[in-house]
């Protein structure tokens, strides 16, 4: 079995990573199944990209389509037209996506309409909401897999309704994102702001957060930071910022995003995007995680570390219900209650979900593998 591996943004590099190691295991085992990758440059920054490469220790893509930058439709556009050229040079079996990036949606119908079959792992998640970009990508996508593979109940119950048969159409195999997350958790970094700015497990807040609602609005944003930074008692806020989000910050502070604190909010410590290893250390001994991001949220639950976020919905409600996330929307009046819970000692404490043990990816390949048979 042949298998054409998709990965065009930071979320998917993590999800693809042990997928490739499940695939050489079964074929060093002597299983029929080999794999290519295909890098389609959807994130093209260094420490959005080849950072996670070399640190999850992922072998260079067979190829990289170079697709980065551009409107939502200009580098849609721009991935199915090169991702077709690359897939009728290189036929193959499946074409397997993950999560719910632009690569995710463009690369499933290109895929389609040459009459190759998709595999989707992450299907079935759905946020209900169609001002999110992934959201579309997610419903398109799962609208034309031949096999999906769902991290929870939530989305196989999202898929029934759909029509789709559970072992049939959909496998429940768990998390691939807690499989890189199991697999590294030992390996994890720690950042060179640790020392600098001397900080000790649980008297910090790590916080992320790019989605247009929260800060494409300079007001919102501002009034989002204050909240934040006024209600966490003086502990030192990391904030590894996301290029969209500094734009914005930067016209807030009057000064340039990359420095160490502020006069205006002192205890805010603004860095650059980190890579896996560093961020994620960061995060496991935070007392708390303030995003708007998705995939973090399952990260915290896993690592059993309080988080809040800062949106009208999730994608991944199980993260809330069984989790140690709590979705208090985008009204800034909402963040001091949340955090006082917090310092007061009353945060969930949360558990695992089912299945998110860490070989996820296994039973992916051995359900293709079958399949195939």
């Amino acid at each position: 079995m042949h298998i054409t591996l998709i990965a065009g943004a930071r979320p998917n590099f993590m999800k693809v990573a042990p997928l490739i190691k499940a695939i050489k295991q079964a074929e060093a085992a002597g299983t029929d199944v080999h794999y290519r990758l295909v890098h389609t440059g959807q994130h093209y920054d260094k420490n959005m990209s080849e950072t996670f490469f070399e640190e999850l220790g992922i072998p260079a893509p067979d190829v990289n389509l170079g697709c980065g930058g551009g409107t939502q439709a200009e580098q849609t556009a721009h991935i199915m037209v090169e991702f077709e050229k690359d897939l009728m040079a290189h036929p193959t079996d499946v074409v397997l996506v993950v999560g719910d990036v632009t690569s995710t949606m463009a690369c499933s119908i290109v895929a389609k309409k040459l009459n190759t079959k998709v595999c989707h792992v992450e299907a079935g998640i759905r946020s209900w909401d169609l001002t999110m970009p992934e959201e579309i990508n997610r419903m398109v996508t799962d609208s034309l897999a031949d096999y999906m593979f769902t991290t929870s109940e939530v989305a196989n119950a999202n898929l029934a309704r759909l029509g789709a048969k559970l072992n049939e159409n959909y496998w429940f195999v768990g998390n691939v994102m807690i499989d890189t997350l199991m697999a590294n958790r030992a390996r994890f970094r720690r950042p060179q702001i640790w020392d600098e700015l001397g900080l000790k497990e649980k008297e910090y807040i790590v916080m992320t957060m790019h989605r247009p609602a929260n800060v494409d609005e300079e007001g919102h944003l501002k009034a989002m930071m204050e909240q934040i930074i006024g209600n966490v008692h003086g502990l030192p806020i990391i904030f590894p910022i996301h290029p969209r989000t500094a734009l914005r910050l930067k016209a807030l502070m009057n000064e340039g995003v990359n420095e160490l604190g502020s006069e205006r909010y002192p205890n805010l410590y603004i860095v650059e995007p980190m890579g896996y290893l560093e961020f994620n250390y960061l995060v496991e001994r935070a007392k708390a995680v303030v995003t708007d991001s998705g995939g973090i949220t399952e990260e915290t639950t896993v690592m059993g570390v309080p988080c809040i976020t800062l949106r009208d919905n999730t994608e991944r409600p199980e993260t809330c219900t069984v989790g140690t996330n709590e979705l208090i929307g985008t009204d800034p009046a909402a963040i001091k209650p949340a955090l006082d819970k917090l310092f007061a000692g009353e945060w969930k404490k949360g558990a695992i979900p089912e299945l998110w043990d860490g070989h996820a990816a296994e039973r992916i390949v051995e359900c293709l593998v079958n399949i195939k048979q």
